[in-house]
């Protein structure tokens, strides 16, 4: 018995490595680019492999191109990426003497983490100045861009990000009162964007439905922070073909993840009870697998909760930490937001939003192959309950 379980185990860690390894290679998986259509291809392909019938699944948005993204410092240029939820400049720029964001001066300078949505929000909402220039520091050096929370609603001043390594110099020069350009240019056009769809019928069609959802899009390669996820979405396919179980199961790999969730709003449109009336979601979020940090668990209430922790512990990964349903991040908190029931896996990760965050170094594959046979088993496990 030891050895099948070992045997599925390999099997899964094969199948994991070639969709991390195809999925990294395929570069920056920005939303409505070439990139990520050739993404969904290849994903719809790796989805019908697993005996599914998947589809791409359209939605529209207004796409953010950038121009000219830099600031100009002491005749020295550091090149950066604009704030795709702010105002842009022209090509002339923004020119004024910088200043921290608490100082009343015309440029802004202040240091935020890759996840610091709701911080950044903060000094934008209340800010005067005329730009604002934002040194990313993740957990390794390079530029860890932030999500674009409110990118259907674009506010404040326009927003330049830069790198970590430059930091201290914008810092000296942000104290000294330096003179400074920003020029964050950029332009929208409409495009279109694809989530990867697909529903496994299931034998009691009086019964609802189990939802498993997984972004697929985001900054640079992102190897680890969307490779585990994808991983475990085809695998819980893969088990949902094989298993008949009694409960529909909808899949749903969107795009748009990091311009507030765009996909999955688009994917909820279409769908617009499933939220609420879904018996459960289980969401893939960010990071399952990485080589570096760990992984946590939100669930929505006591029952969710030990069911995953069973899943969890057939592949000895019962230690999890858990946060409280109040904590919910990523697509899961939209979930949450319209009364819908959820169990979400996302993790920490040192090349989080970074340009490094690549195949194989970011990527521990046999603790993805374990957790995807652990939400495998979790998804078929809960489309087989009849209780709630």
């Amino acid at each position: 018995m030891r050895a099948a379980r070992d045997d599925r185990l390999d099997q899964t860690s094969e199948r994991a490595a070639d969709v991390i390894r195809g999925y990294s290679a395929e570069g920056f998986h920005r939303t409505a680019t070439a990139v990520d259509r050739a993404s969904a291809d290849r994903l719809l392909a790796l989805a019908r492999a697993t005996g599914a019938a998947p589809s791409l699944e359209p939605f529209e948005l207004s796409r953010v191109d950038p121009i000219a993204q830099f600031v100009e410092i002491e005749g020295r240029r550091i090149d950066g990426l604009v704030m795709f939820d702010g105002t842009f400049t022209t090509a002339d720029g923004v020119s004024g003497t910088l200043g921290s964001a608490d100082r009343d001066r015309p440029i802004a300078f202040s240091r935020i983490p890759p996840n610091g949505e709701a911080a950044l929000e903060k000094v934008r909402a209340a800010s005067s100045h005329r730009a604002i220039v934002v040194a990313t520091i993740g957990g390794r050096p390079g530029l860890c861009p932030v999500n674009a929370a409110r990118f259907s609603r674009p506010f404040g001043p326009p927003v330049l990000q830069v790198a970590a390594e430059h930091a201290d110099a914008l810092a000296r020069a942000s104290q000294a009162g330096a003179s400074v350009r920003v020029v964050a240019q950029a332009q929208r056009q409409q495009a279109t964007a694809f989530n990867v769809v697909s529903t496994v019928a299931g034998t009691r069609r009086d019964l609802s439905p189990v939802c498993v959802m997984t972004p697929r899009s985001g900054w640079h390669a992102n190897a680890s922070e969307r490779g585990g996820g994808l991983v475990c979405w085809l695998e819980a396919m893969r088990a949902a073909v094989s298993a008949r179980a009694m409960r529909d199961l909808r899949f749903v790999a969107s795009s748009g993840h990091e311009l507030g969730h765009l996909g999955l709003h688009g994917y909820l449109d279409r769908n617009p009870t499933l939220a609420r009336d879904a018996f459960a979601w289980v969401h893939l979020g960010a990071n399952i697998g990485a080589s570096t940090g760990d992984v946590g668990m939100t669930v929505s209430d006591a029952a969710l909760a030990a069911a995953a922790r069973r899943a969890l512990a057939g592949q000895r990964l019962d230690g999890i930490r858990q946060s409280t349903a109040a904590q919910v991040a990523g697509e899961a908190a939209t979930i949450s937001q319209q009364g819908g029931r959820f169990v979400s896996f996302i993790g920490q990760n040192a090349w989080f939003h970074n340009p490094r965050d690549l195949w194989p170094d970011a990527v521990d594959v046999n603790a993805v192959a374990r957790f995807a046979r652990a939400v495998s088993d979790l998804t078929v496990a809960l489309a087989n309950t009849t209780h709630p």
